[in-house]
């Protein structure tokens, strides 16, 4: 009934003058029913009620290229396998609509652009010529980025979201000079028509374009890779060719069922990657498709570019999505410069250790990673899992800042980012209001106030108190927009200060000390990094506290994450890393039953696994091929003090671990996992949990 519900009101709304915006909301995520996917997809792209342009066409085919066209259109149709008359059909609508596009946009067809095969899935619709071809035209412009040719802006940015994501990966593609237009440039051309089965395309597009995201390409093919990681790193002595082959054959491999679960996880990585590059690059990538040079922010990038905007922004968020992108900042000046002006929430990381006092920098890295854990299992705004590099923004210092990048991205370190224009963009950002966003700030000896007299003379200004009368009238002339906005930076730089001076110390205490453990309280939290064995319980921790298993949207602390390594696992409370025979371990006389799962690291990353329920414990086994397994955890189902999912992917689900803590709980630990019906599984353990419970009484 509730299927019926939905579909009377998506036939409904389209009979209406909807949008995209209520049609997502409608259809949530499902797949369109074949009699309304033409209207859903025309109300999607916004050519509904567009205008007849093949009107205009003189059905003359006398483009210099012509024959080379005709001759792909005959080529790909008679691979179809379709009746002879279909072929026909088929074929004349090829042409004609690429004919006129030619003319009508004053572009060149080229052979393997991906047009054709873009159009086949709109000719499946079966709907009028001119209603195809706007259709063709909206996708065109409005999801195919500009420049998908070697080395175009497109595949530079794509290996930029490859490198955040997944350092190693991207290093052993780039020794094996393998960019990403030699693997997927059909991918983009076509978005993934050329690759895919049909019904395999049109689910796909169905939820695109209710998504009406352009950059969403760039993340399905993100996953392409990252789902299938460890085979492509064991491939690593293969012939570049055969690399190649497999890399682009990747998504015939996708079948119907897939397709909103490799949604789902490319809207979670985009949700885990900084977006200011999404505007910033909107105009080089996309609109009307005439080649844009290349953009140098992307060409010659070290690492994904962020602008001041969303720094910032990000700084000053309270209540972020659980799931959302936090910045833990590192200021790479020298220090006489990052003394005399820095933002509050920055650590200092001065980029000329590097070279001259390789101990001491090595040390400095050591407490900025502990102390970027320490704020993330704090939860605190001050820092995140994501590292976002500042220099200068002068090339004489930026030179060593970008060392310092390159070295923690050659140890593969994940979420890594670089401050496009550096601390001068920060500058040119606050403007007049930097007193209140800035720390230390010293115009007569920062770098940018003395190039600049204007910007003197304004900090000068503020750097009073006091205000005169006049100039007290001359601010009130202004009107209340400045109020509001002064009113914004005084709030943003008071909250921003708060927020870091307990990970100052923290730092500071570490680079003196390092070989001290460093336990702090925080706004009264205490932040101990231990695991709590099951003595340590007593069975109190459902006392006063949720429910075990609830769906929720909360924060989740990445917990033991290990910053800094690229594959970290969570630790087992026994240490225990054996090496088992699968078969052989789930024939175990405790063993309950046994779920097929991908472990879902903090990273990105995922690994092939099997969940396992006994009597007692949780135990995580990682599939290492050939019946074998490595016991990656094996947790007491007594420590599992919350089980969570989440409202818009429910078979991502989180196991907390830790301990009551007055009317609350400690967490201490966690493991997350993709299960497939999930709701299964945490329905079993959750039922053990309880029994536990009650043996304990019991006993």
């Amino acid at each position: 009934m509730d299927d019926n519900l939905w579909l009377m009101e998506l036939e409904s709304a389209l009979l209406d003058d909807c949008t995209v915006n209520d049609i997502y909301s409608i259809c949530n995520g499902k797949t369109i029913p074949e009699g309304l996917r033409p209207d859903v997809w025309q109300v999607c792209l916004d050519v509904r009620h567009k205008n007849d342009q093949l009107v205009s066409f003189n059905e003359i085919f006398d483009l210099p290229f012509q024959r080379q066209l005709r001759e792909d259109c005959d080529s790909v149709v008679k691979r179809l396998g379709n009746d002879d008359e279909d072929k026909v059909s088929v074929v004349s609508d090829l042409e004609s609509i690429l004919t006129f596009y030619c003319k009508n946009r004053s572009l060149k067809y080229e052979q393997g652009n991906g047009w054709i095969e873009l159009l086949l899935p709109l000719l499946s619709l079966k709907l009028r010529r001119s209603d195809t071809y706007n259709l063709f035209e909206a996708i065109r412009d409005a999801y195919i980025p500009k420049g998908c040719v070697k080395q175009g802006n497109v595949f530079h940015l794509f290996r930029l979201l490859i490198l955040y994501h997944d350092p190693e990966l991207c290093s052993m593609l780039d020794t094996k000079r393998i960019t990403p237009d030699l693997y997927s440039q059909s991918w983009f051309q076509s978005l993934f028509g050329a690759t895919c089965t049909l019904p395999v395309v049109l689910s796909m597009w169905d939820l695109y374009f209710q998504q009406a995201d352009p950059y969403l390409v760039f993340f399905l093919s993100l996953i392409m890779l990252v789902n299938v990681r460890d085979k492509i790193l064991a491939m690593k002595d293969e012939s570049k060719e055969k690399i190649v082959e497999f890399l682009s054959n990747m998504p015939c491999a996708l079948e119907p069922d897939d397709v909103v679960d490799f949604c789902s996880l490319a809207q979670y990585y985009a949700m885990k990657t900084p977006s200011s590059f999404k505007t910033d690059l909107l105009q080089t990538l996309f609109g009307a498709h005439v080649d844009s040079p290349l953009d140098p922010i992307v060409a010659q990038a070290l690492c994904l570019p962020v602008s001041v905007y969303e720094l910032v922004d990000n700084a000053s968020m309270e209540t972020p999505h659980p799931e959302a992108v936090r910045f833990f900042l590192v200021d790479c000046r020298p220090a006489d410069q990052y003394n005399v002006g820095h933002l509050s929430t920055a650590f200092h990381l001065d980029s000329n250790l590097m070279l001259q006092e390789p101990v001491a920098f090595a040390t400095a890295v050591q407490g900025l990673l502990r102390a970027q854990r320490q704020s993330i299992e704090a939860n605190s705004n001050a820092g995140g899992e994501h590292l976002c590099f500042m220099g200068s923004g002068r090339d004489e210092e930026d030179q060593y800042t970008h060392m310092v990048v390159a070295s923690f991205l050659q140890k593969n370190t994940n979420y890594v980012s670089l401050l496009t224009g550096g601390y001068a963009a920060i500058h040119e950002y606050f403007g007049d209001h930097m007193i209140d966003c800035l720390e230390d700030h010293d115009v007569h000896r920062c770098l940018v106030c003395c190039g600049n007299s204007t910007h003197s003379k304004n900090n000068n200004t503020a750097r009073n108190p006091i205000n005169t009368p006049s100039q007290t009238a001359s601010s009130s002339s202004q009107g209340p927009q400045t109020k509001i906005t002064a009113d914004l930076f005084s709030k943003l730089g008071a909250s921003l200060k708060s927020k870091s001076a307990e990970m100052k110390g923290k730092l500071f205490e570490y680079i003196v000390n390092p070989t001290t453990s460093i336990n702090s309280t925080n706004s009264g939290q205490n932040v101990v990094e231990k695991h709590v064995s099951a003595s340590e319980k007593n069975g109190r921790r459902y006392r006063n506290v949720a429910p075990v298993f609830s769906i929720d949207e909360e924060s989740e602390e990445p917990v033991n994450t290990g910053a800094g390594d690229g594959d970290a696992s969570p630790q087992d409370e026994t240490d225990a890393k054996e090496i088992v025979q699968l078969q052989s371990f789930l024939k175990q006389p405790d063993v309950i039953t046994s779920f097929r799962c991908q472990e879902v690291h903090m990273n990105g990353r995922m690994f092939d696994s099997h969940l396992i329920v006994t009597k007692t414990h949780l135990v995580v086994l990682r599939d290492l091929g050939k019946g074998q397994s490595q016991v990656i955890v094996r947790r007491h189902l007594s420590s599992i003090v919350k089980i969570t999912a989440k409202r818009r992917h429910r078979d991502l689900i989180t196991f907390k671990y830790g301990v009551p803590d007055g009317e609350t709980l400690l967490i201490t630990d966690m493991d997350r996992f993709l299960i497939p019906n999930a709701s299964n599984a945490t329905e079993i353990v959750s039922r053990h949990i309880v029994q536990q419970l009650e043996n304990s009484k019991n006993a």
